[in-house]
């Protein structure tokens, strides 16, 4: 690889890197299953990667790649039309838009949620996480955490409970700047 297209190789990763979580938030509100989530959003990455040097401004990478996953699940519903659980159109196209109009709020929130899942203990943070692996059996963790299942989930209530409030209190503090 030589050094122009290397470089716009890195600067596409480090877009596409940075922006990868919203991209895939976005596809999910589109998509009824979770488990279609990684295919639309394989064609999503290959089609950005295609024509990222046609990117007028790479400040604009995420609006851009919003667009192109619109399309890419568009064209996911055309393949799928056989199946019952495939949205018409018209109705993928609003998702679409209120997905977009969604995006900066949902951004707040992760970023808040994010910064209150730090302020949690080691131990705490990372049980929390366990439970929402995908995959992840709550019977393990609640071993782990040395609390029975029920336990468990009544100690996960808490702390999501402490973790809207967190998120919360932060969102109200960035609204009063």
């Amino acid at each position: 690889m030589n050094e122009e297209p290397a470089k716009r190789h890195e600067q596409f990763l480090r877009h596409y890197s940075a922006h990868e979580p919203a991209i895939r938030a976005f596809v999910r509100r589109l998509v009824p299953l979770r488990t279609d989530v990684p295919d639309v959003m394989q064609e999503v990455a290959l089609v950005l990667w295609k024509k990222f040097e046609n990117l007028p401004d790479p400040d604009d990478f995420r609006r851009w790649a919003f667009g192109v996953a619109k399309y890419e699940a568009l064209a996911w519903l055309r393949d799928k039309r056989r199946d019952r659980l495939v949205l018409a159109e018209d109705v993928l196209e609003q998702l679409a838009q209120d997905a977009t109009a969604l995006d900066p709020v949902l951004d707040s929130h992760r970023v808040g949620l994010e910064s209150c899942l730090e302020k949690l203990p080691p131990d705490q943070r990372s049980l929390v996480l366990a439970a929402y692996e995908p995959g992840a059996r709550i019977q393990d963790i609640a071993e782990r955490s040395r609390r029975t299942v029920g336990g468990f989930y009544q100690w996960l209530h808490r702390v999501r409970l402490q973790l809207l409030d967190c998120v919360r209190r932060g969102m109200a503090l960035e609204g009063a700047k």
